[in-house]
């Protein structure tokens, strides 16, 4: 594709994420699927341009509003090259009418152009929320979790994340993962915290390798492998991956079981749990088995006190993950926050019940946000005093803490929370 006509691609990708309540990354892939003429390069060309935007988006919206400009995709994009260095003149070089290219600038698109020559993105008259590419709503819930270090958190929050990968033990070492992605042209380095982590810089192609279709690796952040880490389910044991999703952390857990042991994935969505069943297949995994929870499920009460391990990583706002899905921080609301909660506690009293005496129940969650972290597990061993809070053994870096916190800034992960929680014997 020319630059033109990723331009238009991009203009035609923000429209539609700016006009859907859906995932940008949901949006995109389906974007490409239905283009299938846009080769990889152009795909993360456009992406970037998109990405760029919406990593943007509230600066870029304050803009546009105090120039009187609407915010349309268009707008968007010629803000934000402006505030990359570009000039009105080669934007307007970029906006060529052609077969592929987006239609030229019209004067009022011109005259934008022209006003935001010679400002940065930043400007003294912007408030806190709008520099740390927040809600306002959701800015003192921010401030109250990281204090001082709010506005290096949110700027971490802001950078791209690396692509990490997770190493399957049941196909081969990490020694070997490495020279195996070597041989596809990637250079993977170990991760800091996670023992089976590997850190690719960049967004680069993976899935198509050998090492993935042969199931040595899989896509995972180091946080959620260390989520997986903290369950220490072992050979021989009965484990429920309560919220599996599409199985990542069922794959970790059944490798570190070494395919011995029982465990279960269960989740809400068919298509979700249909995902993770090909996962399992390609890693080679074959001590787990899939259940779908459904209205009336009666699953939980039959297995009551069966299991020695329960993972718990509940639906959530998704704060932790925004360097990912930075589309998610203005769809974020209020009403969302307090539904997920009660949601979370809902999940927490059904799954507790699966826990033996003796066993553990690890809750996690990719949020920051303290109403969905410590104080929801706080409320619940005020509910259910037969357990208690155990203290990290694992990673090194948080042994002896109550809680696992990560951050992009603190760790390079995600931001993830994890409690372990142990029943009494």
């Amino acid at each position: 594709m020319t630059p033109a006509g990723q331009l238009a691609a991009a203009i035609d990708l923000l429209a539609e994420i700016e006009a859907s309540p859906r995932p940008a990354d949901a949006i995109a892939n389906q974007f490409f699927r239905n283009r299938r003429f846009i080769g990889g390069g152009d795909r993360r060309a456009v992406s970037a341009l998109v990405w760029g935007v919406l990593r943007a988006r509230r600066h870029l919206g304050w803009w546009l509003e105090r120039l009187g400009a609407p915010a349309t995709p268009r707008a968007l994009l010629i803000a934000q090259a402006m505030f990359s260095g570009q000039t009105p003149g080669k934007i307007a070089q970029a906006f060529v009418a052609g077969r592929y290219g987006p239609p030229p600038l019209s004067r009022e698109e011109e005259m934008l152009a022209e006003k935001l020559a010679g400002h940065t993105l930043h400007h003294p008259a912007q408030s806190d929320a709008v520099r740390f590419e927040v809600p306002d709503w959701v800015l003192p819930k921010l401030a109250a979790q990281f204090g001082a270090g709010l506005e290096a958190e949110m700027a971490a929050m802001n950078e791209p994340a690396p692509l990490d990968l997770r190493v399957n033990l049941l196909k081969g070492t990490r020694d070997e993962a490495v020279a195996a992605l070597a041989r596809e042209g990637l250079r993977a380095e170990p991760t800091r915290l996670s023992p089976w982590g590997l850190r690719l810089a960049g967004r680069q192609g993976v899935t198509q390798g050998k090492a993935f279709q042969d199931g040595l690796v899989e896509i995972q952040d180091e946080g959620s492998q260390l989520i997986a880490l903290l369950v220490e389910a072992a050979p021989g044991m009965r484990v429920a991956d309560y919220c599996a999703g599409a199985g990542g952390k069922t794959l970790t857990m059944a490798m570190c079981m070494q395919n011995k042991g029982h465990i279960v994935a269960c989740d809400v969505s068919v298509p979700r749990l249909d995902g993770a069943i090909k996962r399992l297949r390609r890693a080679g995994v074959h001590n787990a088995e899939r259940h779908l929870l459904e209205p009336g499920d009666k699953w939980a009460k039959r297995q009551a006190g069966k299991f020695d391990r329960v993972l718990v990583d509940a639906p959530c706002s998704g704060t932790g993950t925004w360097r990912r899905n930075p589309d998610a921080r203005l769809n974020l609301t209020e009403t969302d926050l307090a539904e997920l909660t009660a949601k979370q506690a809902e999940i927490l009293d059904i799954a507790q019940k699966l826990v033996r005496p003796g066993g553990k129940l690890v809750y996690a969650t990719c949020s920051v946000l303290n109403d969905e972290n410590e104080a929801q597990v706080e409320a619940f061993l005020s509910r259910h005093p037969e357990f208690s809070l155990e203290p990290l053994s694992q990673p090194a870096p948080l042994a002896g803490q109550a809680f696992m916190r990560l951050s992009p800034r603190g760790f390079g992960t995600d931001g993830f929370f994890a409690a372990k929680l142990v029943r009494a014997t």
